[in-house]
Order: structure tokens, then sequence, then C-alpha cells
């Protein structure tokens, strides 16, 4: 939900203004939360879901103190482009690693991952270029939805007992 909620900002169907809400959730939801569904997955034994769970948690909670830091000091930051390039651009590499490991998992996981990178790949060029950062909203929109959809497709295979589309397990590698 965090990464729709700023790709609202990115593909420019909401104002800036917005940011303030996204700080909120990016810390608590997409930073807090994650970092203590990925810490359960590792008790659990999921290597993979605890190490991309805590992952993320640990992105955006710094995303949250970057961007908060940035928008509320501009003079602490001058040249902080160059930067948040290469950092989604360690991301994207980050990413690609995981995606690697989904194809061994399901559709879901697969998709969520794939644009992933693209997102991050396009965030990193998108720090210079609008219609690229603009790209990067709808592909990071996409894959929040993705996100959004597959923890529903596998609450609902858990709880329900309904397989629904992506959930079925792959071996591509």
């Amino acid at each position: 939900m965090t990464t729709c909620m700023l790709m609202f900002i990115t593909t420019e169907w909401t104002d800036k203004q917005f940011l303030p809400t996204v700080f909120c959730y990016a810390m608590f939801y997409g930073g807090f939360g994650q970092f203590v569904a990925g810490a359960l997955e590792l008790i659990k034994g999921n290597t993979f879901g605890g190490t991309a769970f805590a992952s993320y948690g640990a992105f955006w909670m710094g995303w949250f103190l970057l961007e908060y830091l940035s928008w509320t000091n501009k003079a602490m930051f001058p040249g902080v482009q160059s930067g948040k390039s290469l950092w989604c651009g360690l991301w994207a590499v980050l990413t690609f690693g995981f995606f690697i490991v989904t194809c061994r998992k399901n559709g879901c996981l697969m998709t969520i991952f794939s644009t992933l990178v693209i997102t991050f790949s396009l965030l990193s060029g998108g720090v210079w270029s609008h219609d690229c950062e603009h790209a990067a909203g709808y592909f990071g929109f996409f894959c929040g939805a993705s996100a959004i959809y597959a923890a529903f497709a596998f609450l609902y295979k858990a709880e329900l007992g309904i397989l629904l589309p992506g959930v079925r397990p792959v071996h591509f590698i």
C-alpha cells in the first residue's frame, strides 16, 4: 500500500502535498510493519520472506528519514541527486537478486519483484528525467497493486483454501 501511495504522487495523480501522508505510512506500515513481518518469517524458517520483508521494511524507514530530512531542510542535501540515483540503482540490483529466487516460488512473487526491478531502475533515471520518473510511477503502482493482490491471494489460500491465479508453485530455474 505504501508503494501505491507514493506512486499516486509520482504518476501525478495527486499533488506533492500528499507526501506527509506517505511519510506516515512509509515509517509505520511499509517500514516498521514489514520489518516485523520479516522477523516473524525468519522465526518460521522462511529465509526468503524474512530477508525480503526485513530489507524492504528497512528501505521504507530509510526512505522516510531521507525524504523527511531533505524536505524539511533542503540546504542540508544540495547534492543528493546523484546519491539518490545510485541508491535506487543499488536497490534495483538487490531486487533483481530477490527476483531470481522468485523463479522457484510463484507467479505472484515473480510479478512483484520483476516490476520492482523496473521501478527502481526507472526511479534511478527519474532523478535526472521527469519522463523516466513518471514512467516509474506507473510501473511502481502496478507493482504495489500486484503486492496487494498477492497478499490476498496467499491469505485466501491459507485461510479459505481458494487458489487464485499466480499462487501455484513454479520452477523456472
